[in-house]
């Protein structure tokens, strides 16, 4: 039956119509169809219980005709069968209107496009005919009767068939209706038909105005118009811009001094001028572009065959815009909220730099937390809180959510773990010496062969400049795997005390080089006398007696001056007393009978 394949083939369009997926898509597919499958078989029998109902009804009513007046009582009961089934008819037709609606969203029908506009919708087949193949059929019959101007559209007519209408031209059928068309359409079948007929006619009418000489006339001319006016435009654009430079060169020297900072010339005027150029160059290029495109979809609207192309052109414009416009609209909430978050932060890091300053200016102290500690904790502080802060606006920026931003994300994480393994460690050791307190900026230092003033602490090296002005860096992590010996850590406290050894002969009194040696640094300046110097005797050698002169100074970074000054005055001091400052070293035979030792001892002895 027609009905049977109007559903089936609905069920198969829609099926057609759905891209196939997989998981939970493939499961909505499938109960979509099922669904639809019902639906039509329901249709199906109600159409069928009709078909039935009015095979039986006209059975009935030709024995209600062939009856006699005499069979009055038959006549009756004839004729209550006939109400019945023609009430039930009305209820079946209701039912059937019922299924139809609930199927409309499912089957979006072929439209029926023979020029620009759609004149009307189809949804069902007419016997082997699909939906498709009759809206192409009714278009292509509707295009040649447009190029026939024989043809006159009031000669275009209705004519009805035994449950259908069809649209007509003299013997040519242009497009029929049926009752399910008229179904679909929720309108009378004559209703319909009337309204296929009024589309088709005016469709054809309007398709030869377009296309009259006249109209094609009047086209070229307003082209002609359009393209001079876009020419007058795009000069007027040029002539402005023009017009735009040499006001910007009459006021070159007020507009545009450069940038300065603390002397430095960063941007030149004339720089500033170039790129002034450059901007105002790129400006009127857009203009006369924009100009152009949006001319286009004008000069195409003139024409009929070219008409369609407008609205894409102005669509290519605007959509963009549009689309940029809404994602901006959009995204305002989580702009406000990441102003909010930021502004928070903000003064909650203006907060934290104020304590720090207070600290390290002395004006607010902590039991156990050092001034030296403040600014460094500050920063410490301030990049953990820039990282908290982009870990809880991350997800309110624009494609935070899609695989290329997370792709990027893990990319720019592992190219930074990776490629600066060395320069962590080094960070973390300085945040390491931050704390262990071992050096200040201006410490006199040894770290491991190095010697000097600590000029520069960072989170990556340390800076010494040596007493030959030598300025070497020295990584953290080096100094953390170094020993450090600090010169003038507590030098205010606890003097530093610098040392010097000597070696007399045994013939010298120990008390007399003690004397001697407390004399010289007495004579240098930068040796304190209290607390006073000290002599120590380090050991007995062979051939000579070795001292270790000990002085104590508050000057730990002039060391070198004041080892000098001492040697030079130990010279000094032992040669006015007539001692040399050598060790000879002497071969002699001995046979036990004299002792080799100052001349006081050797009486003490008895010799």
């Amino acid at each position: 039956m027609a009905s049977v394949r109007v559903f089936f083939l609905l069920i198969l369009v829609y099926v057609g119509s759905v891209p196939y997926t997989f998981g939970q898509d493939s499961v909505a597919l499938a109960d979509t169809a099922e669904e639809i499958s019902l639906k039509a078989n329901d249709l199906i029998q109600i159409r069928e219980q009709q078909y039935q109902d009015s095979l039986l009804r006209k059975k009935l009513e030709e024995q209600l005709i062939s009856l006699s007046t005499q069979g009055d009582n038959e006549r009756q009961q004839l004729l209550r069968e006939i109400n019945v089934l023609r009430s039930r008819d009305s209820i079946l037709y209701a039912k059937r209107k019922q299924a139809v609606d609930s199927l409309r969203s499912l089957n979006q029908g072929v439209p029926v496009v023979p020029f620009r506009d759609t004149l009307f919708t189809l949804y069902t087949q007419i016997g082997s005919y699909t939906a498709q193949e009759r809206a192409a059929a009714i278009e292509n019959r509707i295009r040649s009767l447009a190029d026939n101007y024989k043809v006159n559209v009031d000669s275009i007519y209705l004519q009805q068939n035994e449950d259908s209408w069809i649209v007509i031209w003299q013997d040519q059928m242009i497009a029929g209706v049926n009752e399910e068309d008229a179904m679909w359409a929720d309108m009378q079948i004559a209703q319909l038909a009337d309204h296929y007929l009024h589309h088709i006619r005016a469709s054809i009418q309007q398709y030869r105005d377009d296309t009259s000489l006249q109209k094609i006339a009047m086209g070229i001319g307003f082209a002609i118009i359009i393209i001079a006016a876009l020419a007058l435009l795009i000069r007027g654009i040029g002539k402005a811009i023009r017009w735009v430079k040499k006001r910007l060169l009459l006021l070159r020297t007020s507009l545009f001094p450069g940038l300065q900072i603390k002397g430095y010339e960063i941007v030149s005027a004339n720089r500033q001028v170039k790129f002034v150029w450059s901007i105002l160059d790129i400006l009127k290029w857009l203009l006369i572009l924009v100009s152009v495109y949006l001319a286009l979809p004008v000069l195409l609207n003139l024409f009929p065959t070219t008409r369609g192309y407008a609205p894409i052109l102005l669509g290519y414009f605007i959509k963009p815009i549009k689309d940029v416009a809404q994602a901006i609209v959009a995204y305002l909430p989580n702009m406000i909220t990441i102003v909010v978050i930021c502004f928070i932060f903000r003064y909650l890091l203006k907060a934290l730099r104020f304590f720090a300053q207070e600290i390290h200016n002395g004006s607010l102290s902590f039991p156990g937390f050092y001034r030296e500690w403040a600014l460094p904790t500050y920063h410490i502080v301030r990049v953990l809180l820039f990282a908290f802060l982009l870990i809880i606006i991350f997800p309110y920026f624009p494609g935070a959510h899609t695989p290329i931003f997370k792709g990027v994300s893990v990319f720019i994480g592992v190219l930074f773990t990776f490629s600066s393994a060395g320069a962590l460690g080094n960070i973390v050791a300085g945040l390491l010496l931050t704390y262990m307190r071992s050096f200040s900026i201006g410490d006199r230092v040894k770290i491991g062969e190095v010697s000097g003033d600590i000029i520069e602490k960072s989170l990556l090296v340390t800076r010494i400049r040596t007493v030959k002005n030598e300025v070497i860096s020295v990584p953290n992590s080096q100094v953390m795997n170094s020993h450090t010996i600090n010169y003038s850590m507590d030098v205010d406290e606890n003097p530093l005390i610098v040392y010097t050894h000597i070696t007399m002969a045994y013939e010298i009194t120990w008390q007399q080089v003690h004397e001697l040696a407390k004399k010289a640094c007495d004579q240098v300046d930068l040796l304190e006398k209290n607390p006073a110097p000290f002599i120590l005797q380090t050991s007995l050698d062979d051939f000579y007696v070795t001292y270790q002169i000990n002085a104590y100074t508050r000057n730990p970074h002039k060391q070198a001056l004041i080892y000098s000054e001492l040697h030079k005055h130990l010279l000094d001091v032992f040669h006015a007393a007539g001692i040399e400052l050598l060790s000879p070293h002497f071969r002699a035979m001995r046979d036990g009978s004299e002792l080799d030792m100052p001349a006081a001892y050797k009486k003490d002895n008895g010799n």
